[in-house]
């Protein structure tokens, strides 16, 4: 039976295998059920044998969230048009300088860059590179020497290529293209949008096979405003924009009726202009949505 000062260590801890597991598999659901697993295999440990209390829940979290990664990756080979993230309500800051890294590791088009790794690939990365692990940690967590942690760590920077996640669009900027999408998709009039998207901008929904929705992804101005003046202009008539942060950028959750039918989300380059716009409709991805404490 656990003490209240077993308990407390993990709680404490909860929030930071929380971050670690969503960014591993990208799913809200699962992440909570490898921390959940890892509860109980700390229940059931002789706590009093381990030094390092952090060291030893983040490895077992790390671990379970590996098998479970291999898992999806199969079961994913299945799954109806294209795959998304699960959208979070989570803030990020413009002056959050303490550790960007861990910052903007939540953003969505930072998650999809992730999936081009291997789960090892992909836990070795974001203990190293987001958590500031030590390689020597990071090698024991997965059961490996150094140097194979090390060559780990950099073939998934290589998979990765230039990471443009340091850059933030202000906030300020943001809201005003969303500001902006939504005058365009109630409005049916897409010209004053269409000065804020890049040229080779995309659109991605995720429904799962759930519910009706694209299943290629859009590519370029030109076609992405034809969508949005075409079909979501009829699909999100009448709906409510809930204004929100979605995985550290500004979003919005779609709702009819008082039930969530949408996430919204947007990605930028490095003038401010939206490279992807992210739909997320998959009713089981949206069934949690909401403010979450992770780290």
């Amino acid at each position: 039976m656990l003490s209240t000062k077993d308990t407390r260590i993990f709680e404490d801890a909860r929030p930071r295998l929380l971050g670690l597991a969503y960014r591993v598999l990208g799913s809200l659901a699962d992440a909570e059920d490898a921390v959940q697993d890892t509860f109980v295999k700390w229940a059931q440990t002789d706590r009093a044998a381990i030094n390092n209390p952090a060291s030893y829940l983040t490895t077992l979290c790390t671990r379970r969230c590996i098998d479970l990664l291999r898992s999806a990756n199969r079961s994913r080979v299945d799954y109806v048009g294209a795959w998304l993230p699960e959208p979070i309500q989570k803030t990020m800051h413009d002056d959050a300088e303490d550790n960007p890294a861990l910052e903007n590791s939540l953003k969505t088009a930072f998650l999809l860059m992730l999936q081009r790794l291997s789960p090892k690939e992909r836990a070795a990365y974001l203990l190293h590179e987001v958590f500031d692990t030590p390689y020597g940690d990071v090698a024991a967590m997965l059961q490996i020497r150094e140097p194979a942690c090390r060559k780990l760590v950099s073939r998934a920077k290589s998979n990765l290529g230039k990471d443009h996640s340091r850059y933030r669009t202000p906030a300020r900027q943001q809201g005003e293209l969303l500001h902006a999408f939504e005058e365009a998709v109630t409005s049916g009039d897409m010209t004053p949008l269409a000065g804020l998207l890049s040229a080779d901008v995309r659109l991605t929904a995720d429904g799962g096979g759930k519910v009706p929705t694209l299943l290629a992804e859009l590519h370029g101005v030109a076609e992405v405003t034809a969508f949005l003046s075409n079909s979501l202009h009829g699909y999100w008539h009448g709906h409510v924009w809930d204004k929100v942060d979605i995985n550290g950028q500004r979003g919005a959750v779609i709702r009819d009726a008082g039930k969530t039918t949408a996430s919204l989300s947007f990605a930028y380059d490095e003038q401010g202009k939206v490279t992807h716009i992210y739909i997320v409709r998959n009713p089981q991805k949206l069934a949690s949505l909401g403010a979450v404490e992770i780290h």
